[in-house]
């Protein structure tokens, strides 16, 4: 199928249907993820599967037969949304599996993503290393034009060079084309120009930086408009596959894909901008914690999701995940900021580490007991998968201490090997001094130092205190750890939700259909007139409207608001703020003028009132309401706070195991109480209730954690 074959066909949709059973999946580096939701009665069916890297389709057929088979329903009683979150873009990048592409840029800026900004992420490191550009310098072609910053045209390419361009680029047999032209933001008609002739000409996948990314800075726009070319190709086939599968089942709904800002849009809108789509699964759990924190009225809360592969944490404030306007792909470290591809595309901020199940323990040069950041991901898998990993992680070690039933994993679909994780323990042991059980105790303590310092290190720099703030536990691995995250935070309270292990495509499901957009028009913001403004916004706002439009959503349902990167005159970087919502900009001049201030000397502990305020980039997010989601009670048993059996577990290195009465989750009634330590398994997750620490469960199925102070 070609690509304008696919467009066309996902194009095309379904009418939006506000009752009946909806859909989301989400494709994490070890398990994919399928949720089903019925609005009408609120039931919640869920499927975990493992993860297929080679083909991700695959496992994404096989969660949802999973979760049809257990609601007994048919396909086709999907006619709600279908929501889809996935690493396809990140894995691409990252193992650079994207198509083979082309950069056509400006004459003499052909070196742009090698020289990249010249910063140092290490400036000791003499031996510095760089990831590769997104497209190689032997598929980058140079024009002649030029457009001046102010958005004057200087030079227009001719047609003989645009034609030898286009030439060039048939030869070289690309399967997709960047072009990114200087002070292209600022007056688009050249890029225009030469992208509807390469189209024109090649018929191939063609994207512009001033629809990817019209903001100032060369290499940051150039960078991201490269990963966005490399990528389009790769989505437009899988989303083409997707959409056939589904229509080959019957599913008649309409399918939207979760982006990196929090929200989702269509298919269609997610071809032409894959690298929106990089962190979609991990922001899909932050909106989940947003949605929780609603429900508890817990204002300010931290979403921590430890799955198979990494933990990531994200700070709620005031109910919301701060939107940061650009983040990193593909670093050669993952945790050096600058080692990576910087991308200008909107994404929730949160910290992200190698701290999974699948994260391997090792022993480093100095004989230091190391977790992660590499993982074994769902191929090997950890050793007691046994499906040929052999190294020590995360998962055989909380398996060892007796937090996990072998029997039990996925609700007794997959059968754990004990003797397998004891051996690879056991290896890891000798090197250290240490009995196999003491190895996995030293892993599950140095895994939840880990966490938490990075945790910790996400609440400074947003100039947070983490410290009594109650953290919200979800990911296949999260409520085995969170309790003991939380005692390394000074926190007192864990939430654990109900369906834990699979609140990221829940996530998806409470997520509005969105989009952020931005323009960067340099000036003084004391000289931008009304009008000015206006125009631009009207710019911004009939964009965001036809995205959104595409989607299904009604113009009149629009929420519309508004912020800008600012600085003062005479600096060389800015901040965000937002200044509120509205069919127009807001706020006056001067109050604008005192926003910024005010959130200038938050971050930097005073402002500076006699220079004037410089606006860089003017940001839009266009949203729809959020979905009304009610959940059924998840109580499903008789009454009882009956332990189902008792398991011999370890929770202190060097200590002896305890004998722990084990409940099952859903024969808890509302209102139970226990003190721990307790096991509460589920088929997804076990809550590890450390002792020290007692639970309740909620009317709605959630449980919530409570520290027991001396």
């Amino acid at each position: 199928m070609s690509y304008s074959e696919t467009v066309s066909k996902l194009s095309h949709s379904d009418e939006s249907v506000d009752s009946g059973w909806r859909l989301a999946v989400d494709i994490g580096g070890t398990f994919t993820d399928v949720v089903l939701l019925d609005d009408t009665t609120g039931a919640v069916v869920v499927a975990k599967t493992l993860t297929t890297p080679n083909e991700p389709l695959e496992g994404v057929r096989e969660g949802c037969r999973k979760v049809w088979d257990r609601a007994g329903i048919a396909p086709s009683a999907v006619v709600g949304a279908v929501v889809h979150a996935t690493t396809l873009v990140t894995n691409a990048l990252i193992e650079d599996k994207g198509a083979r592409s082309a950069l056509v840029t400006t004459e003499g800026f052909g070196d742009t993503l090698l020289i990249r900004n010249e910063h140092r992420y290490d400036m000791y490191d003499l031996q510095i290393e760089l990831p590769e550009p997104p497209i190689p310098s032997e598929r980058t072609f140079e024009l002649s034009e030029r457009t001046l910053s102010d958005g004057t045209v200087l030079t227009t390419p001719t047609p003989d060079d645009i034609g030898r361009v286009v030439e060039e680029l048939r030869t070289a047999e690309v399967e997709a084309v960047a072009v990114c032209l200087l002070h292209s933001y600022a007056n688009p008609a050249n890029e225009r120009l030469l992208a509807d002739a390469i189209h024109e000409g090649l018929g191939i996948p063609v994207c512009v930086s001033s629809e990817i990314a019209p903001q100032i800075r060369e290499y940051p726009r150039m960078t991201t408009t490269a990963c966005n070319a490399v990528t389009m190709p790769l989505v437009a086939d899988y989303l083409g596959e997707l959409k056939s599968w589904l229509f080959s089942q019957d599913v008649g709904s309409t399918l939207f894909i979760m982006m990196s800002n929090g929200g989702v849009v269509s298919a269609d809108a997610s071809i032409r901008t894959p690298v929106r789509m990089i962190e979609s699964g991990p922001a899909a759990g932050a909106l989940a914690t947003s949605w929780y924190a609603q429900q508890l009225d817990e204002p300010r809360i931290l979403s921590f999701d430890m799955g198979g592969t990494t933990a990531k944490a994200c700070l709620i404030d005031d109910f919301e995940p701060t939107i940061s306007p650009d983040f990193e792909v593909s670093r050669m470290y993952r945790f050096k900021k600058g080692s990576g591809h910087p991308l200008t595309m909107p994404s929730v901020d949160l910290v992200e580490i190698g701290a999974g199940g699948g994260s391997i323990a090792h022993v480093d040069n100095l004989g230091l007991l190391k977790v992660g950041p590499e993982s074994t991901g769902a191929d090997p898998g950890p050793a007691c998968y046994a499906a040929g990993g052999t190294e020590p992680t995360v998962t055989d070690a909380d398996l060892a201490l007796g937090y996990l039933d072998s029997h039990y994993f996925l609700g007794g679909e997959m059968t754990l090997d004990v003797e397998a994780a004891e051996t690879a323990l056991d290896n890891l042991g000798s090197q250290l001094g240490l009995s196999a059980l003491d190895a996995a105790a030293g892993i599950h303590e140095v895994v939840n130092q880990n966490m938490a310092a990075a945790a910790r290190m996400h609440g400074v720099e947003r100039g947070a205190d983490l410290r009594g703030v109650p953290l919200v536990a979800f990911g296949g691995a999260g409520p085995v750890h969170a309790c003991g995250v939380a005692e390394l935070l000074d926190a007192d309270r864990v939430v654990f939700p109900v369906d834990a292990s699979v609140l990221s495509a829940f996530g998806t499901l409470v997520t509005p259909v969105r989009v952020d957009l931005a323009r960067s028009r340099v000036a003084r913001l004391d000289s931008v007139t009304d009008e000015e403004r206006e125009s631009l916004l009207d710019e911004m706002r009939q964009e965001a409207t036809e995205i959104l439009g595409q989607a299904g959503v009604d113009a009149n349902a629009i929420t519309f608001r508004y912020g800008i990167d600012a600085r003062y005159q005479g600096q060389g970087n800015e901040i965000t703020i937002w200044v509120g919502e509205g069919e127009r900009w807001p706020l006056s001049y001067e109050a604008t003028n005192r926003t910024f201030a005010k959130e200038y000397e938050a971050v930097y502990g005073l402002s500076i009132p006699d220079v004037p305020v410089e606006v860089v980039t003017w940001r839009l997010s266009a949203a729809a309401p959020t979905p009304t989601v009610e959940l059924g009670a998840s109580h499903k048993g008789a009454a009882s706070a009956q332990p189902k059996s008792k398991r011999s577990v370890v929770f202190e290195r060097g200590e002896a195991a305890i004998d722990v009465p084990v409940f099952e989750r859903d024969q808890l009634e509302p209102g139970v109480s226990m003190t721990g330590p307790r096991l509460i398994e589920e088929p997804e997750t076990t809550i590890v209730l450390r002792p020290g620490w007692s639970a309740k469960a909620l009317g709605d199925g959630t449980i919530v954690a409570q520290r027991e102070r001396t």
